[in-house]
């Protein structure tokens, strides 16, 4: 039966068409308005639309809502109350209320706070994001929500990122003004996230102690093919992840996320997910439910998604592109035009931006630093760790031009013709892409690709929002008093791009030679995430956030705090999980497969004393060497893991789990891998990198 997705799309989604049909006009300009301008919604109007909301939610199933918020988990939470209020006689009606719909109240203590709250200081509160369409999901209305304490203070992702946002417009309303833009309400920042993930059996997953617990394999050989033929990319899709990919499209489509793009990625059991861009904080609840579908999907087809940014060693690990852009009624401020030396304003926005990446570098690359990430950055897979921007080389020589006072000559408009009369003629892009920048421009959009699979997209477009609106600030700030703008809007962009040209590298961001080169230009190199959360707090940080009101200095503090806990949690999690499979499950196993060997040899000179035992012996003298490093190296991690557990401090405590707990951990699994090798498959008690990549 064929699928009309025209019907579908958004079904489940309290959208603008929905709420046009079932609000009463004013009601609907008053709401269409606070989501347009960022403003207050009138307590007056809640009655109102809460019961709509309600009563469409019914009609599509829902006997309960929820306020869905982003804790600093990385994940989403929910509580589910349900719409029933008694009347008396055992009876109940569905009610909900305009107060329930603005705020709820959750137990703020049980939460990531960072020292903010303590463990008697329970009260939080949510309040709705009237910016972010409802929906409903398996019988229960999720309404988008801010997260806060008591006191006032965030507690979660989406309230600095809808401040980000708000101060991002505020300035470049400013610049907007400048070049008599008087007809911009207000400037929207874009997001489209591709979403990298790895399928796997889940009868497989199962028998895996790290995959289940850590999300990535702590061990593993590799296989004896991997991505090298590369023929997976790009490739025919298997019949199950065919079949999961449809139905996973199809409850995207019913929820209003814009899955367009689907696709195998580089590495076996490798796929990809691209949407179409949409207003940044619905971006990330879209990504956000992204993710937890495709869990729940996979699940149903006897799959397990895993979103883990390295699951496997030596192939490709899995990255978030996030696609970013500013638009102002509808008009895509990043785009050039055919004749961008000519576009004033680009060069401005662009210049502001490229000043902005510059200036803080540091934070861009706190924003992507997580334990699961520090696995993929610089792996010759994914961009380095160095924070550099390409724009390609007709923005490049255009931009040289500016700051060398030399004239500028158009790149030439080419055409590709391959030669074959059937086949069209067609313009070729005047720059051509770099894979390797953690930052290129792509035509009309930045790509920041540096995001690991597994995060929420939320800080990273908090950062580059509240970097950019400085950027606009301090050229707002510039131009507003200029006595000749045009004199002064070309002396700014050129000093900008003088100042901040540095940043600017289309080349091999894979290559040592850049690494060199990025040190020469005084591009910081913060290599692990623990040495990137070292910078979060320095006092240009502060006062980036402090003054244009994402961040308190007491918000950013408990970031700071919860950033160095979360990555000794999960590097502990992964030290105790290697601790018991190489005790349980490999050790033993091992022992088992020499004691199997040695019978054989016994009974072979039992039958006849004059046969040779060479193999035997050769294999049973490597495994019980190995045996036995793999035993000394689970002391030692064993050791190491609860020296770091019993350190109070918690960057400390990061430090030691970064410096001292993960080279064991490599040491241990380094045993471990050459076991695996010399173990016949039947004694091997995990399925391999084989049966789990090449049997979906």
């Amino acid at each position: 039966m064929t699928k009309n997705v025209s019907e579908m799309f958004g079904a489940m989604v309290f959208n603008d068409d929905v709420m046009r049909e079932r609000l009463p006009k004013e009601v609907y300009k008053s709401l269409i308005k606070t989501m347009a301008t960022g403003r207050t919604i009138d307590p007056s109007i809640a009655d109102v639309v809460a019961n709509a909301m309600k009563d469409w939610a019914v009609e599509k199933g829902a006997t309960h809502y929820t306020h869905w918020f982003q804790p600093l988990t990385g994940v989403t939470a929910e509580k589910h109350d349900a719409f029933i209020s008694p009347v008396g006689n055992c009876k109940v009606v569905m009610e909900f209320s305009g107060k329930e719909l603005i705020h709820g109240e959750s137990d703020a203590s049980s939460f990531p706070s960072g020292g903010l709250r303590a463990t008697f200081e329970a009260r939080g509160y949510t309040a709705w994001d009237p910016a972010s369409y409802a929906f409903v999901k398996d019988g229960t209305l999720y309404i988008p929500t801010a997260f806060c304490s008591y006191t006032g203070e965030a507690l979660d992702s989406k309230t600095p990122l809808l401040r980000s946002m708000d101060a991002l417009n505020a300035q470049a309303l400013r610049i907007l003004r400048l070049f008599g833009d008087n007809s911009t309400k207000r400037v929207d920042i874009t997001v489209g996230a591709e979403q990298e993930y790895f399928i796997i059996d889940k009868s497989m997953y199962d028998r895996r102690k790290d995959l289940v617990y850590a999300g990535r394999t702590l061990f593993g050989a590799p296989a004896p093919k991997g991505q090298e033929l590369e023929d997976h990319y790009f490739g025919p899709l298997k019949t199950r992840i065919a079949a999961f990919m449809s139905d996973l499209d199809e409850a995207l489509w019913k929820m209003g996320i814009n899955a367009k793009t689907k696709h195998n990625e580089a590495a076996p059991a490798q796929h990809e997910l691209a949407p179409i861009y949409a207003t940044t904080n619905i971006a990330v609840d879209q990504n956000l439910l992204t993710m937890e579908y495709m869990k729940k999907i996979a699940e149903k087809h006897g799959l397990v998604c895993l979103l883990h940014e390295k699951p496997y060693a030596g192939v490709n690990g899995s990255g978030k592109h996030n696609n970013w852009s500013l638009s102002a009624n509808g008009k895509n401020l990043l785009d050039p035009g055919k004749t961008p030396e000519d576009n004033i304003k680009f060069l401005l926005i662009l210049a502001a931006i490229v000043k902005a990446v510059d200036d803080y570098q540091d934070l861009m690359r706190i924003s992507v630093a997580y334990a699961g990430n520090d696995h993929r950055l610089g792996a010759g897979e994914a961009p380095p760790a160095i924070i550099s921007i390409f724009v390609g080389e007709e923005l490049n020589a255009l931009i040289n031009s500016i700051v060398e006072n030399k004239t500028y000559h158009g790149a030439e408009q080419r055409m590709m013709d391959l030669g074959i009369p059937s086949v069209p003629v067609f313009r070729k892009d005047t720059t051509d892409r770099n894979r390797t920048s953690p930052f290129a421009f792509t035509g009309n959009k930045f790509e920041f690709r540096m995001l690991g699979s597994s995060q929420n997209i939320a800080m990273p477009n908090t950062v580059l929002n509240t970097a950019v609106a400085e950027s606009f600030r301090q050229f707002a700030d510039t131009l507003e008093g200029a006595e000749s703008f045009d004199a002064a809007v070309a002396k700014l962009i050129k000093d900008t791009f003088s100042a901040h040209r540095r940043i600017l590298f289309d080349g091999n961001g894979y290559s040592e030679k850049w690494e060199k080169e990025a040190a020469r230009r005084g591009l910081s190199n913060l290599r692990t995430s623990v040495d990137a959360y070292k910078a979060f707090m320095a006092p240009k940080n502060v006062a980036l956030f402090s003054s244009l009101g994402v961040m308190s200095e007491v918000e950013m503090r408990s970031r700071e705090e919860i950033y160095f806990e979360n990555y000794s949690k999960i590097v502990n999690i992964e030290a105790l999980t290697m601790i018991v499979m190489a005790s349980r499950d490999y050790i033993p196993a091992v022992e088992g497969y020499i004691a199997q060997i040695a019978d054989t040899a016994a009974k072979k000179k039992a039958v006849c004393e004059d046969v040779s035992c060479a193999v035997e012996k050769s294999i049973i003298r490597r495994l019980s060497e190995l045996n036995a490093q793999a035993f000394s190296a689970v002391e030692r991690l064993r050791e190491a893991e609860t020296e770091a557990s019993s350190i109070a401090n918690a960057k400390e405590r990061a430090e030691c789990y970064c410096s001292r707990v993960l080279p064991l951990m490599s040491e241990l699994r380094a045993a471990v891998d050459a076991m695996e090798t010399l173990t016949a498959s039947k004694a091997w008690p995990v399925p391999t990198y084989g049966d789990m990549m090449f049997r979906v």
